[in-house]
């Protein structure tokens, strides 16, 4: 479900965030390393920066972008301790990409600025909140390139488990208009376990350094 910013800045001041792991999720990795990104990137719900921090050390135009301001903050004060401090990372709504000039032109749709999108584990929260989720889908619509591609990481209902899980037919019906889902398969999703989610997480198996690997979906979408 959607939370006011002060939520995902919470969780962030405690370090309770179970989506901060200390490296990107190896779903992405793998997703790079097999050549899945082209061109200038859009991490949306960039979190702790992981993966804006990868791909820009790879020499990707990449930008990370989370509506909480501690998420934003935690993100560029990781890049500088791993040596990336040119990441880029910036407070930015991602229910309404589509009134950003530099990311959509003006007026609104007519020069999207990004060739690849990356979501991890953002789409997921807006499974069962019907506006939002469409606003978000518009919003990735308006600043994607046509031809261009999206990806979706996101916890899967498959298993019991922790935070918001999703089915495989509420992303193929998200993305039914301007989009083509190209590719939908099972993978993992890999969090830790914090007070935050230590209740939801018992049936799971928790590795020594308290992480766990979720059932979750990797979707591949065209943007039409």
């Amino acid at each position: 479900m959607t939370r006011p910013a002060d939520f995902w800045n919470t969780v962030y001041d405690n370090d309770t965030a179970p989506w901060v792991i200390g490296e990107p999720q190896p779903a992405i990795v793998a997703l790079e390393r097999d050549g899945g990104i082209t061109g200038r990137v859009l991490d949306p719900g960039s979190g702790a920066g992981e993966h804006t921090i990868l791909l820009t050390r790879l020499g990707y135009d990449v930008r990370g972008i989370d509506m909480s301001p501690s998420a934003v903050a935690y993100a560029r004060a990781n890049a500088a301790e791993q040596g990336v401090p040119s990441a880029v990372f910036e407070v930015a709504d991602a229910l309404a990409l589509g009134d950003r000039p530099d990311f959509s032109g003006d007026p609104p749709g007519s020069a999207p600025a990004f060739d690849t999108v990356v979501d991890s584990a953002l789409f997921h929260v807006f499974g069962t909140e019907d506006e939002a989720r469409a606003a978000y889908v518009r919003s990735l619509h308006a600043v994607c390139r046509p031809g261009g591609t999206l990806y979706v990481l996101a916890l899967s209902d498959v298993e019991p488990g922790f935070g918001p899980r999703i089915s495989d037919t509420l992303i193929r019906e998200s993305f039914r208009d301007g989009w083509s889902v190209e590719d939908l398969r099972a993978t993992q999703y890999r969090g830790r376990v914090t007070d935050l989610v230590a209740q939801e997480a018992t049936d799971l198996e928790i590795s020594e350094s308290g992480q766990v690997d979720a059932a979750a979906w990797l979707a591949r979408i065209r943007r039409l």
